[in-house]
């Protein structure tokens, strides 16, 4: 195994924290009322992996499994959803709460607001998510697609009706291509998790959509009678994600958090190489050739960074085997513990705390997260097999052994 897992625990100086008011409870609660108007909402599973854990030597080990989440196989919607509604709410002067799916589906609707055209870039779960949404609430979508997008994923989100097409480039520069295209368009609308100096309404919008997943979570952990996870690891792109749990744990949580762990994909790992060097994250650009799509992004989003640079312990970046051993690991567990079907972008996790367990090559990050036999374990699986042949590929015939 050529590839060595990296990892920065966090010394950076800290800021003022002011963007954590983001992921407030009321306005994670708001955010799920919204998803629970729609008839397609129902809580995803969370999957208790008790043999899974005894295995590992932890006390508890679940996965929230977002393959389910409105049919759509990734939880990105819950994201581009609610932006979209704020959008409209502040347009036509109402508060969100009163922008149900009933009213965002009305004829009303169109007389208050009538059409607008919602650009934006994606790997494919985001851009299908807006697809989704614009299809439902009859306006329009333009999604571009970074170089060596998969054909799978391009079809999902031109079957919701978008305007969709691959680009030559990398995803950062399809961000820039659908801003540019929404600003020259007479009533176009980026929606684009990643946040810039001039943008960030929507990017914080979209982060509380996805604290409904965060929301979830923590309720069903309660439930379980897990009242609270001592380590929650999550996933970074832009950050966005990673910067919603965080704020929203944090938040719920607040005084005694758990021990956050954000993991990102190595050839865009700019979250890690900021933190290695105890300043701001790095720029990643060029070609990030990984299995990760999802993750495969190199210009952070600036309201996630300032959340994580404040509560996170240690940032990781991973090479492409720990994601598959992830997603072997939770596609074929351990006897009584459910399946769960994780893509190359939501396993990454697992994976990577299958391997602290497991491999005494990283017992020194496994001691500074103070992850051991007393440890509850909270990962988020954030897409199915959106990519079917690459998912078989891997779990079925080997591709990116873990040794």
């Amino acid at each position: 195994m050529a590839d060595k897992i990296q990892w920065a625990g966090n010394t950076m100086p800290k800021s003022d924290d002011k963007h954590l008011g983001i992921m407030s409870l009321d306005h994670v609660k708001k955010a799920r009322a919204f998803h629970q108007s729609f008839p397609q909402y129902t809580v995803t599973p969370l999957a208790r992996l008790d043999g899974q854990a005894a295995r590992l030597g932890l006390s508890n080990l679940c996965v929230k499994d977002e393959s389910y989440r409105f049919g759509l196989n990734a939880f990105k919607v819950l994201g581009g959803s609610f932006a979209m509604a704020n959008y409209i709410a502040d347009e036509t002067g109402k508060d969100v709460a009163d922008c149900t799916f009933d009213y965002l589906t009305s004829d009303q609707l169109a007389e208050d607001f009538g059409q607008a055209t919602f650009f934006t870039a994606t790997d494919g779960n985001h851009g299908r998510g807006v697809a989704w949404a614009a299809n439902k609430l009859g306006q329009k979508a333009v999604v571009h697609m970074p170089k060596g997008s998969t054909k799978p994923r391009f079809d999902n989100i031109a079957a919701e009706g978008a305007t969709v097409t691959i680009e030559e480039v990398n995803y950062d520069e399809c961000v820039r291509m659908a801003a540019a295209e929404a600003d020259a368009c007479e009533r176009g609308v980026i929606v684009q998790d990643t946040a810039w100096e001039g943008y960030e309404k929507i990017p914080s919008w979209i982060m509380e959509g996805y604290g409904t997943m965060a929301s979830e979570a923590a309720e069903q952990l309660r439930e379980m009678a897990i009242n609270r996870p001592t380590h929650v690891f999550v996933q970074a792109g832009v950050g966005s994600l990673a910067g919603a749990v965080v704020g929203y744990f944090t938040n719920l949580y607040p005084d005694n958090p758990p021990t956050f762990v954000v993991v990102e994909c190595a050839p865009a790992a700019c979250l890690y190489k900021g933190a290695a060097a105890d300043g701001d994250p790095r720029i990643v650009d060029g070609d990030m050739p990984s299995i990760m799509a999802g993750l495969c992004c190199g210009e952070p989003n600036i309201l996630g960074w300032d959340i994580l640079r404040n509560h996170t312990t240690a940032f990781v970046s991973c090479p492409d085997w720990v994601t598959a051993r992830g997603m072997r690991t939770l596609g074929a567990p351990e006897k009584g513990d459910p399946r769960v079907i994780s893509g190359e972008s939501g396993a990454v996790t697992t994976g990577l705390v299958e391997t602290l367990m497991l491999d005494p090559e990283y017992a020194e990050l496994k001691e500074l997260i103070g992850l051991d036999k007393t440890s509850s374990v909270l990962c988020f699986s954030t897409e199915g097999d959106t990519d079917p042949d690459q998912y078989r590929r891997i779990v079925w015939e080997g591709e990116y052994p873990t040794c």
